[in-house]
Formats: C-alpha cells, sequence, structure tokens
C-alpha cells in the first residue's frame, strides 16, 4: 500500500530496474497491487525503450490485497515456466508490508527479493506516528528471500 513519497520511489525504481532489463535484453512482468485488487501491468515479455507512461500511471494506496497479488504472481510465473522452463525468474516484492496476512511464496521463482519501504517516510506527519513492524524482513526470512531496504537501494541502483 504504497502512496505518497514511497510510491513515486518505487516508481523511480523500478524505472531503473526496466531500463536495466532493456539494456541486457531480459524480460520482464510487473504485478501492481492496491486498492481491492492486484493486475498484471506489464504482461512477461522483453523490456521496452519507453516506460515513463506506464510507470506513471501505476496507481497505490487504499488496501493492500497482497494474497491476490502473490496468487496472480504465482499464474504469471506458472504460465511463462510452462513456456520457458530454463528462463532464470527473479520476483522483487516492493511493499511497505502493511498488511496483516503471511503470504506463501510464490513457486517458479529460481530468486526472491523482499524491497523494504517501511523506513521510506510515507509523509513527514504520518511517518511519526506509524510504528515500523519489521513485517518486510519477516516475510524475507519466511520465504528464504533477500531482504532489501529501499532507502539503500537509491544509491546503488538496480541489482
Amino acid at each position: 500500500m504504497l502512496h505518497g513519497e514511497r510510491l513515486a520511489l518505487a516508481k523511480g525504481l523500478l524505472l531503473a530496474w526496466v531500463r536495466h532489463c532493456y539494456r541486457r535484453r531480459e524480460a520482464l512482468a510487473v504485478i501492481g497491487f492496491s486498492g481491492q485488487d492486484a493486475r498484471v501491468i506489464k504482461a512477461p515479455g522483453k523490456a521496452v525503450a519507453f516506460n515513463e507512461s506506464w510507470i506513471a500511471a501505476i496507481p497505490g494506496g487504499g488496501a493492500t490485497p497482497a494474497n491476490a497479488a502473490v496468487a496472480l504472481a504465482e499464474r504469471v510465473l506458472q504460465r511463462r515456466h510452462r513456456s520457458h522452463p530454463d528462463e532464470h525468474v527473479a520476483l522483487y516484492l516492493l511493499s511497505d508490508l502493511r498488511f496483516p496476512q503471511q503470504l506463501a511464496a510464490p513457486r517458479f521463482t529460481h530468486q526472491r527479493t523482499v524491497i523494504d519501504f517501511e523506513a521510506v517516510p510515507a509523509a513527514r506527519a504520518s511517518a511519526r506516528r506509524s510504528p515500523q513492524l519489521g513485517r518486510a524482513a519477516q516475510l524475507a526470512q519466511a520465504w528464504q528471500a533477500d531482504y532489501r531496504a529501499a532507502r539503500d537501494l537509491f544509491s546503488i541502483g538496480p541489482p
């Protein structure tokens, strides 16, 4: 449930990663989740050169349908695995993880990384009222995934 500064930073990070994938001629997919639904924003395929408009249009805020997002990712990854069984798949979850449920790890991945936006200030006033819950680190451990704080990625660039 990213919004405000967090959503803008996540979009900037996504744009940098998509450019990185384009330069390396790698495939990618993007699944967005906010409000009440999860949807495929960018279907699996080769990264393209012009991404600013579709990334800018990604909404944020509202409820976080995390289970729906992970279930959709599972279906997308399974279909991709059937047609490209030898493809190396890395999954990145970008979220502040402000949702109560624990999520099952998606299969059909070789690498999982949880990008934690919780410590990035949402808005100056709300950041002071909102305690840090540490759910991203817990989820990364449960998924046997890498954990990265979003604030650390902005200075080092794409993976």
